[in-house]
């Protein structure tokens, strides 16, 4: 793993406290520190265009996702024609945002791999090829490692060099100037340090994981430098880790949803929750980014299966930009 951060303080915003313009940005930095890192030197604009995604990669749903895929509580029933009426609206919206999209036929033998975020980290020009912990989703990398090599002409890393190693792309939260890794029951610590070691120009800091899935089931970046998070315990617990790794003090939205935490921030928009499935989520985003290009999208289904707005696009920066 890279070096343990050195702590910080770390500012957070309160719910109905202020808003924020078009790109976010970083808390005013101590001028006293001597510490600085890598990663709090690269400037507001660098860390925005982390975000400018021009390529993507997205699949269709499988009929057999409605009765297959995995999920915490087996006692849902998935109404699989809005499920697709749903992610089309995703597809469409990122299309409508230039992203070009790259996208997969399903596939009924793997129920799951609408979710392609999970099987691939991609950064800078390189793209690990992530051991999954589910047997059954295990070849949902073939696909994608095709279209990442082949078409994106990104650099494929294989993590099956490492046997002992799990990752989901899900536990995997990338700021635009540093990584924190979810240990979960779909990520390990060896899972961690592998993605640590191909990623070495950046702060690699694990997070234990409770109560969800993935970390980026209670959280995620909703602009440069601005974490969305539930309110939760299990989320609270999981920034209060962060507070004391991080290498750089962000801003914070807390929701009263830990599902609404989980948004998109593509092209200076901001893709989240709707009103009619978290209200109340939905109203702090509007209040609170006001002067943000938002997009409000649906997810009631595909969420009974466990998942969330960022784990059905894997979104690709081809030019790699790694930070000297």
């Amino acid at each position: 793993m890279a070096s343990p951060a050195k702590k910080v303080t770390y500012s957070t915003t309160k719910n109905g406290q202020g808003n924020f313009g078009g790109g976010g940005g970083a808390m005013n930095s101590r001028s006293g520190d001597t510490f600085a890192t890598q990663a709090q030197a690269v400037s507001a604009g660098v860390v925005a265009s982390y975000f400018d995604f021009p390529a993507g990669i997205i699949r269709r749903i499988p009929d057999s996702l409605a009765d297959q895929a995995l999920r915490m509580d087996d006692s849902v029933v998935v109404d699989i024609d809005l499920a697709r009426r749903q992610h089309e609206k995703l597809i469409m919206t990122l299309r409508k945002l230039n992203v070009g999209m790259s996208e997969m036929e399903p596939d009924e033998e793997l129920p799951d791999c609408c979710f392609v975020e999970d099987p691939a980290v991609v950064l800078d020009g390189i793209a690990i090829i992530a051991n999954m912990s589910q047997p059954g989703r295990a070849n949902e990398v073939i696909g994608i490692r095709r279209i990442l090599k082949d078409d994106l002409r990104q650099r494929v890393v294989e993590m099956k060099e490492d046997q002992k190693a799990t990752l989901d792309g899900g536990d995997v939260l990338f700021t635009g100037r540093e990584f924190f890794v979810g240990i979960s029951r779909r990520t390990n610590q060896a899972g961690a340090s592998f993605l640590a070691k191909i990623f070495s120009d950046y702060n690699v800091s694990s997070i234990n994981v409770y109560g969800a899935l993935h970390l980026k089931s209670m959280m995620s970046m909703a602009g440069p430098d601005i974490i969305a998070v539930g309110s939760s315990d299990y989320a609270q617990r999981a920034l209060k880790q962060i507070i004391e790794k991080a290498n750089h003090d962000y801003k914070t939205v807390t929701l009263p949803d830990d599902d609404a935490a989980n948004c998109l921030f593509v092209k200076k928009t901001l893709i989240h929750c709707t009103q009619e499935e978290y209200p109340d989520s939905y109203k702090i985003f509007t209040e609170r980014f006001r002067n943000v290009s938002r997009v409000a999208l649906p997810n009631s289904e595909l969420k009974k299966v466990d998942g969330g707005l960022t784990c059905r696009a894997l979104l690709v920066l081809k030019t790699p930009k790694i930070l000297k």
